[in-house]
């Protein structure tokens, strides 16, 4: 299981897709997990409050551990939405929950905030929140010991950054992706 983590537009779908499929063409069973966020928001035309926080973790875990086989990339995790509950909500609530799953991750990579800032419908809150967000996120990532990778590069070099993190998780023939 492949974690894709950052704060708003930095990549994380257009990753998640470009990874798929790269492992895709190596005959990988790949399997995305696609931001239940973004489709909550979409059903209800509006961001969700402070108590719809928790279902929606609890809808993207499922969504992910639900796959039982092959490589499952998400894109995101409990973790954001709980980063993004202690920074819209002051509610530092859902990090036990979103810490401990977090950890089941065979990987996690970081999005760097080197790519531009991009309007996104109803979820997106502005370029000014990705820096506190992404240190909430890295700072909840070191206080609970969990590995991760800080990804960089745009386009093509942004996806072979990220196979190049992968390579010790991948089968040694497939090790020059």
């Amino acid at each position: 299981r492949i974690a894709l983590l950052g704060a708003e537009s930095t990549g994380k779908t257009s990753l998640s897709l470009a990874m798929s499929k790269a492992l895709s063409a190596h005959g990988l069973p790949v399997f995305t997990v696609t931001e239940k966020l973004r489709e909550w928001c979409h059903r209800h035309g509006r961001t969700p409050e402070a108590h719809e926080q928790a279902q929606i973790a609890a809808s993207q875990l499922e969504a992910i551990f639900s796959i039982q086989e092959g490589w499952v990339i998400a894109d995101t995790t409990p973790l954001m939405t709980a980063v993004y509950s202690e920074f819209i909500f002051q509610d530092k609530s859902l990090y036990e929950f979103a810490l401990a799953h977090q950890s089941k991750f065979d990987v996690t990579l970081v999005m760097g905030l080197d790519v531009a800032w991009v309007a996104d419908g109803l979820q997106r809150d502005g370029e000014h929140v990705r820096e506190p967000v992404d240190s909430l996120l890295r700072q909840a990532l070191s206080q609970a010991s969990i590995p991760f990778k800080v990804i960089y590069g745009q386009g093509q070099a942004r996806v072979n950054a990220a196979l190049l993190a992968l390579q010790d998780s991948l089968r040694p023939e497939l090790q020059s992706l």
